[in-house]
């Protein structure tokens, strides 16, 4: 999933390769690997990794089943274990270095649902002429 951000070029074939190696990785790693209390709870899916054009930067895309109000616990577990997840990373890929990482919330399922639940209200919604049509005997 590549997300469009202002006026930036296509990423190039290796970063989208890089991208997609990292996201495979970190999901396994963040399923199986972090044992932070304030993930207990959360199932996290890591949807989307972006890596900048010189891939010493890497923003990291995931979904938690957490309320809303708990985001920044989750952000705030995937930060402290950064170090430990570059230093996995670094020992199980084939990469010259690895990207330094930053953590963002996808709300992309939580606005698309939101966007789903408006167009549904919409279609059960009675339209203006039938709550305005008069009654005639057929």
């Amino acid at each position: 999933m590549l997300r469009n951000r202002g006026t930036r070029t296509m990423p190039s074939r290796r970063q989208q390769r890089v991208s997609e190696l990292l996201r495979e990785e970190l999901s396994v790693l963040i399923s199986a690997e972090l044992t932070d209390p304030r993930l207990a709870d959360a199932m996290l899916s890591v949807t989307d990794v972006e890596v900048s054009a010189d891939l010493r930067n890497a923003r990291v895309f995931v979904e938690h089943t957490l309320p809303p109000s708990q985001a920044r616990q989750v952000l705030a577990a995937l930060r402290h274990a950064e170090g430990f997840l570059r230093q996995a990373l670094l020992e199980n890929l084939n990469l010259r270095f690895v990207p330094e990482l930053s953590f963002h919330i996808d709300a992309t399922n939580q606005r698309a649902q939101r966007i789903d639940a408006l167009l549904e209200a919409i279609a059960s919604a009675p339209t203006a002429q039938e709550d305005h049509a008069p009654d005639r005997p057929e």
